[in-house]
């Protein structure tokens, strides 16, 4: 067993009619002037905007809004923020929307105290101060919420990387699982993906983390019947609800205890791809990219992945368990091959070469060529699944 640092100080609101609890949570906080940060318009018609504004009013908080995060959120806007919330001297940050707005919100808040944002990026200066953040979450899967990790692309280098710091953990973030019964089907399965990718980009390192790895186990498996049940009943809320939490503990680091802070190759290799290919949703990514990853380094812990076959997928062999995984994953409508994505083989290199830019694995350090290798096993085989 590793020795381990674990720390979490988000408060989670969570259930059914929590969201007009946010002005006086901030109210109490001691703030009275925010920046709200939100994504191109979905909350204004699921009604989360009129709760949030209407709390916010009624407890005196004064807010100036911007909005237009989109979907794999770049740093101009981040920047935009940045001057905004200097500009009219906001004490506090509040994202309302899924994990692009919130973690906007992270490099934001933390972007008013750098000489440079991007420099965080980039490992050359450390965060170590922050504006205060609060949330409201629409859409799970990135658990942005209660951790504090936060990706960016700039557009300008195709550079789709990360930041993380003890002062991004927002303050409070309210969750309220209603609101995201109205999500396309798409979302709830792609916010799935990247849970169950949080999961295992930890839970494969292990060896003797027995506890952590029995947890990401049982998370794993639940995530996966909750994503089924909501594909036959999409109006069960406490199906719904079971979800939303599950994502969240996925990368809270509860579940990462003792996991020399996990691979995260194919989410950098997912990266690599959704830098060139902005519109791609994360989770669509890893949907494709994670089980070729699997069959590419699963003789490096071999032992291991044959418990998470055994475990978690219920298959007798590693080839079987993937085979299950693409199975499943083609059941719930999400991409499997990198042809699904609308990605061709003659992009492979490219990809590669910008994933790489970076280094890439723990538990085997991948060269521009396996991440090569990596990306040829997302090819459609000729026996397609069901």
């Amino acid at each position: 067993m590793e020795n381990f640092r674990y720390y979490n100080p988000t408060k989670i609101i969570f259930g059914k009619n929590t969201i007009p609890q946010i002005g006086p949570v901030i109210k109490k906080h001691g703030f009275r002037k925010i920046l709200m940060l939100a994504g191109q318009g979905s909350i204004r018609k699921n009604g989360v905007y009129e709760q949030a504004a209407k709390s916010l009013k009624s407890a005196g908080i004064k807010s100036v809004e911007l909005w237009g995060v989109r979907p794999n959120p770049v740093l101009a806007k981040a920047k935009e923020a940045i001057r905004v919330a200097k500009k009219n001297k906001v004490e506090a940050i509040l994202a309302v929307g899924g994990g692009s707005v919130i973690d906007s919100a992270k490099a934001s808040a933390a972007g008013v105290f750098l000489r440079d944002l991007w420099d965080a990026f980039e490992d050359k200066v450390r965060i170590e101060k922050a504006l205060p953040l609060f949330t409201v979450l629409t859409v799970s899967g990135s658990a942005s919420e209660m951790n504090q990790w936060a990706v960016v692309t700039n557009e300008a280098e195709k550079k789709k990387w990360s930041i993380g710091s003890d002062a991004l953990f927002p303050r409070v973030s309210i969750i309220d699982p209603s609101v995201q019964m109205s999500l396309p089907w798409k979302q709830t399965v792609f916010g799935a993906v990247d849970a169950l990718a949080h999961l295992m980009e930890n839970y494969f390192l292990g060896r003797d983390q027995e506890t952590s790895m029995a947890l990401a186990e049982a998370l794993m498996r639940t995530i996966m019947k909750l994503v089924d049940k909501l594909q036959h009943s999409p109006e069960d809320y406490d199906s719904r609800a079971n979800l939303v939490w599950a994502a969240g503990l996925a990368h809270s680091g509860i579940a990462a205890a003792a996991m020399r802070g996990g691979d995260w190759a194919s989410h950098g290799i997912q990266h690599g791809v959704s830098a060139l290919h902005p519109e791609l949703a994360h989770g669509a990514g890893l949907a494709v990219i994670f089980p070729a990853w699997i069959l590419q380094v699963r003789k490096s812990n071999p032992i291991t992945f044959q418990r998470w076959a055994r475990n978690v997928m219920q298959s007798r062999n590693i080839e079987d368990a993937v085979y299950k995984f693409r199975t499943k994953l083609a059941k719930w409508r999400a991409p499997v091959w990198l042809s699904d994505l609308g990605i061709h083989a003659r992009e492979i290199k490219a990809i590669a070469q910008n994933a790489c830019q970076q280094e890439l694995g723990i538990l085997k350090k991948l060269s521009r060529k396996d991440v090569e290798s990596i990306l040829k096993r997302t090819h459609k085989p000729t026996d397609k699944i069901k």
